[in-house]
């Protein structure tokens, strides 16, 4: 299995331990209709990060969450602990081994009148095994 089938599959899982409960649903693109608070699995960039003897890939992941309330205050909650839950995913997935997984950006925006939107990127870096 591929390292970007492989490393996506382990975010949903991640996903859906925690902050799984509190959310609506968790979806692979964007969702066509759903009820906040609901997470949205974006875009894998994949990079090749192989060595002389080893294969390797650099992912980029993004989960965008969805919330609305008058405040971000929930969605700064499911944000970390999503977050946690992505870095937590253990370095043995299949056939691969995570060498390093870092955040790189998690942002939280207004989308509209009591819209929220956060951005979660990860860096992933894996060797075949």
């Amino acid at each position: 299995m591929s390292a970007e089938a492989v490393f996506q599959a382990a975010i949903i899982g991640a996903l859906g331990t925690a902050p799984g409960p509190q959310l609506n649903g968790i979806y692979e693109g964007p969702a066509v209709k759903a009820t906040a608070p609901y997470a949205e699995i974006g875009e894998l960039a994949s990079i090749d990060w192989s060595t002389k003897d080893t294969e390797g890939r650099e992912l980029r992941s993004m989960v965008q969450l969805r919330d609305q309330g008058e405040s971000p205050a929930r969605l700064q909650t499911l944000a970390r602990e999503a977050d946690t839950a992505i870095r937590a995913i253990g370095p043995a997935l299949a056939g691969w081994r995570i060498v390093s997984l870092v955040l790189v950006r998690n942002r939280i925006v207004r989308s509209g009148v009591g819209q929220w939107s956060a951005l979660i990127e990860h860096r992933a870096r894996l060797f075949a095994e």
